[in-house]
């Protein structure tokens, strides 16, 4: 792997924010929220960064942050091997807000007592505010919250007060108004804790003293200002494949250096059914940038022959992807003067999943993060490498994306390459896929629901069935069809889609393909499984 997946960045420009921008950083911990707390943080108008609890001092003060948040996470305070907090993290001189374990390590560094409670809390819990300091300041005096520990606070440290209490814990939330150190032992990120976006703007913007500016309207503008700092007079080379991610890059980078961009769009026959021709029709004709369709199918099939282990697929396509892209630069500058930048649709979600920092686990390759080679013969221009999906589409609002681009599902990299389940991605098994994809995704768009779900797609798992077509015995695929709804992919639910349109697309499949003979429906959350089988 080319590129690690919390490796802090070099530099503020890095970090996709522009010098000057407010930031505050979220030190994870290894909670399952800490990604959505650097959200929710974005929402209250702030950029955040959210970098590992391993990383250097020195990489968290280069930032000059206005307030640092410690985030929740599996282990006990007193545990041997735990996560430990850097007292000097406390002497930066900014506020810091500890979140759930990030609170229980705060009190354990500075001398209160955190034990495990003989109950633990889980899930809805209700507050009582004793003394509301700063932080809760205006809050009702009962509410309700979201927990998720067994470990609680029974003593705040020297200088604390007690802010409020629970159901369990004796000690929910302290402050040391003095020192700017906070904790709550709840989750305000999450929508079960009915206030607690309100906590954290009165964090933001009352004690961190945060201006709340940072929008869409803002990425644009910093984006294309550090854009241009990057390409200056260069040329820049962009993989358009449609969905939103590559065509809001594309648009940022084309409103920085015009028609010295060019998008290469690379038919590999990995795409679902007409949708090449749609992707060439929108921006060749509609949006009017200088655009380049391959056909490259038989190349794409070829490296794909007897691959069947999944991150093999996507480091194949990823590195296949390179050399078309390096080839199209020669062809467009035949005089050596061609496009040094390469243009990519990477998001924060592909960089956290793709791991390989240290202590980071690699949960899948994003074949442009995990599929890159090494003798890559670009500079990368990542506009939306420090966005979530959510602030993408936002984006493109901004950009005039058209609704119908901006909401289209988020469709990977490697295409249906790797959705054809243990087995060789050939043309026979691709087809097969792409027509029940077509279908399925006709019947969600009639039934209404396209909008309301992240993601809806099919699998082909290397299984075959018998079953019973026209009186004869068949032997033939069976189709999983996977619907999940979600905020950003970070986690997600399965979609409970209504029976009789289930009945109707299961119908519909056998009816067509002749290949098909069973239809099933994943029921799978994210956690334990991810969005994709592979």
């Amino acid at each position: 792997m080319t590129e690690t997946a919390l490796r802090p960045p070099a530099s503020e420009a890095e970090s996709g924010r522009e010098v000057g921008t407010e930031v505050v950083v979220v030190v994870d911990y290894g909670g399952q929220y800490s990604q959505l707390i650097a959200r929710r943080i974005r929402e209250c108008g702030v950029f955040s960064e959210l970098l590992p609890h391993h990383v250097p001092l020195a990489e968290i003060a280069k930032r000059k942050p206005a307030g640092v948040v410690l985030s929740g996470g599996p282990a006990s305070v007193y545990a041997p091997g735990a996560p430990r907090l850097e007292r000097e993290l406390l002497e930066l001189g900014v506020p810091v807000l500890g979140i759930c374990y990030g609170m229980q390590l705060l009190v354990h560094e500075l001398g209160g007592r955190v034990e495990q409670a003989e109950v633990g809390e889980f899930g809805r819990s209700d507050l009582t505010v004793l003394a509301p300091g700063s932080l809760l300041a205006g809050l009702p005096a009962e509410q309700t919250c979201w927990m998720s520990h067994r470990d609680t606070v029974f003593e705040p440290p020297p200088g604390f007060t007690a802010l409020a209490s629970s159901t369990v814990s004796p000690v929910a939330a302290v402050e040391d108004a003095q020192r700017r150190i906070y904790g709550i032992q709840f989750h305000p990120e999450v929508v079960h804790t009915p206030y607690g976006q309100e906590i954290l703007t009165r964090f933001l913007a009352d004690i961190c003293g945060c201006e709340r500016t940072w929008s869409a309207a803002s990425i644009v503008e910093e984006q294309i200002a550090r854009i241009r700092r990057q390409v200056g007079e260069g040329r820049a080379i962009c993989g358009l494949s449609g969905g939103v991610d590559s065509s809001v890059a594309a648009l940022l980078v084309h409103r920085a250096i015009g028609d010295r961009l060019t998008c290469v769009f690379v038919d590999h026959g990995l795409m679902r059914k007409q949708e090449g021709e749609q992707v060439v029709a929108t921006f060749r004709d509609t949006f009017k940038v200088p655009l380049v369709a391959v056909d490259a199918e038989q190349r794409f099939l070829a490296r794909l022959a007897g691959v069947t282990e999944p991150e093999a697929k996507r480091k194949a396509i990823g590195a296949e992807f390179i050399r078309v892209f390096e080839e199209e630069a020669r062809r467009l500058a035949p005089d050596g003067d061609g496009a040094r930048y390469l243009v990519q649709g990477t998001l924060y979600s592909d960089v956290i999943e793709s791991g390989g920092g240290p202590g980071a686990s690699t949960i899948k390759s994003h074949h442009n993060v995990g599929g890159l080679p090494e003798d890559l013969d670009f500079e990368l221009v990542e506009p939306l490498r420090a966005l979530f999906k959510d602030e993408v589409r936002a984006v493109g609002t901004e950009l005039g994306l058209p609704d119908r681009l901006v909401w289209r599902q988020p469709f990977p990299g490697p295409g249906l390459a790797i959705r054809v389940i243990g087995a060789e991605a050939t043309r026979e098994r691709l087809d097969v896929l792409r027509e029940a994809d077509h279908i399925l995704q006709e019947e969600i768009r009639a039934a209404g629901l396209y909008r309301e779900l992240w993601q809806s797609f099919c699998v082909l798992p290397n299984i075959r069935t018998v079953g019973v077509q026209g009186d004869e015995r068949t032997y033939g695929n069976v189709v999983a069809i996977r619907a999940v709804t979600s905020d950003d992919a970070m986690t997600a639910d399965w979609a409970r889609l209504p029976y009789d349109l289930l009945e109707k697309i299961a119908s519909r499949m056998m009816g067509e393909l002749r290949e098909v003979n069973r239809v099933v429906l994943d029921i799978t959350s994210k956690p334990p499984g991810t969005i994709e089988w592979e």
